[in-house]
């Protein structure tokens, strides 16, 4: 999630693979916290980062300068070791990066019109894809070894997904998930799964990737919004929740195998394993909660759900049937744990469990 606009004090920030760390980046330097307890890490001031992404918990970041002096141009990608405080590699561009991923194994680059797929190790180049104009660098890529996708906007004018297996350097599919191009996109942690919004963000649908087939589809609202993030609950298998922040500042939490109430069971086939009971039940209200005024209306927000836990049977005398741990980041600079409980009523709490200002923490000594 970049922020090319200075009316925020943080210009990006993302979580690293498996959601125990994130990083932002400023216009003074950058800065690695922990998710579990929000303490800050590390940080360097070097100047102005536009883009910064993180290989698991490794010293490894790969940045992007905000050009606002010369060894940092947006052209130029630096493969930066954290406990050195040097620099391992350097990939320069003849244009400004618009975004990066990375694997143990695949290093991506996207430019507006092209996307470089490395390998890790060797930095060779394994292959270069011709994209649709894509100024904002949206994708989604899923760093699993058994599904090891990304996911490009195969459009300008319509939501079209280009799915392209970065291991065996093959196109996967083409999902046409929405009529308006999108906005957002994101995997499951197994890859099995892709989530997208367009851009007007009413409509957020999930995909099974190997069938390419449509599995859900959820009525955010009513009103167009934009779609700053969307995340799956970690699974080995369908996740339970999915989750999105919006530009209204709410978060959203739509229902995928966890059943809420006993009134969308599914059959015992493949097929229903995976789909709603019904079109109707895809956007039934029982399968959306809503949590308003998470944070101000307008700002860039970054949420992951990072732990989800389901109780095994459905006595009151354990009220609480799901429980998650979500965590946010807003480029106002605010990191906010929140801990999301649903009971076998369809109500649900959320409790704020420690927010840390991104901007004024210190590294404990």
């Amino acid at each position: 999630m970049a922020n090319q606009s200075s009316s925020h004090p943080i210009l990006c920030a993302s979580f690293n693979q498996d959601n125990s760390c994130f990083v932002i980046g400023t216009r003074d330097g950058f800065k690695i916290f922990d998710c579990e307890t929000g303490k800050l890490l590390h940080e360097r001031v070097i100047g102005a980062f536009i883009i910064i992404e993180m290989l698991y918990r490794t010293s490894l970041l790969a940045i992007v300068g905000a050009g606002e002096q010369p060894s940092l141009s947006p052209r130029r990608l630096c493969l930066f070791n954290t406990i050195k405080g040097t620099a391992l590699r350097e990939l320069n561009f003849l244009t400004s990066i618009v975004g990066v991923r990375v694997s143990r194994e695949r290093l991506i680059v996207l430019l507006q019109e092209q996307t470089y797929i490395y390998d890790v190790n060797s930095l060779e180049i394994k292959r270069v894809i011709d994209t649709v104009p894509n100024l904002k660098g949206l994708s989604a890529f899923s760093a699993s070894t058994d599904n090891p996708y990304l996911a490009l906007p195969a459009s300008t004018m319509k939501g079209s997904v280009l799915v392209y297996n970065v291991i065996d350097l093959q196109s996967h599919c083409e999902i046409h998930a929405h009529r308006s191009p999108l906005a957002a996109m994101a995997f499951s942690s197994n890859g099995m799964y892709i989530a997208t919004a367009s851009e007007q963000g009413t409509i957020i649908r999930v995909h099974l990737i190997s069938e390419a087939t449509k599995s859900y589809s959820f009525r955010r609202g009513t009103y167009p919004s934009t779609i700053f993030s969307l995340s799956f609950g970690p699974s080995a298998d369908l996740p339970d929740i999915l989750l999105a922040t919006s530009s209204s500042g709410s978060v959203h939490i739509f229902s995928l195998g966890f059943d809420l109430n006993e009134r969308t069971r599914k059959s015992n086939s493949f097929l229903g394993s995976i789909m709603p009971g019904s079109v109707g039940d895809a956007l039934d209200p029982a399968q959306h909660l809503v949590f308003h005024n998470a944070f101000a209306a307008g700002v860039k927000s970054n949420a992951v759900v990072r732990k989800t836990e389901k109780a095994s049977g459905t006595s009151m005398a354990d009220p609480v049937a799901l429980r998650a741990t979500v965590s946010v980041i807003t480029l106002s600079g605010y990191f906010q744990v929140y801990s999301f409980r649903i009971n076998h009523k369809h109500e649900a709490t959320w409790t704020l469990e420690h927010e840390v200002n991104l901007l004024t923490a210190v590294a404990e000594q």
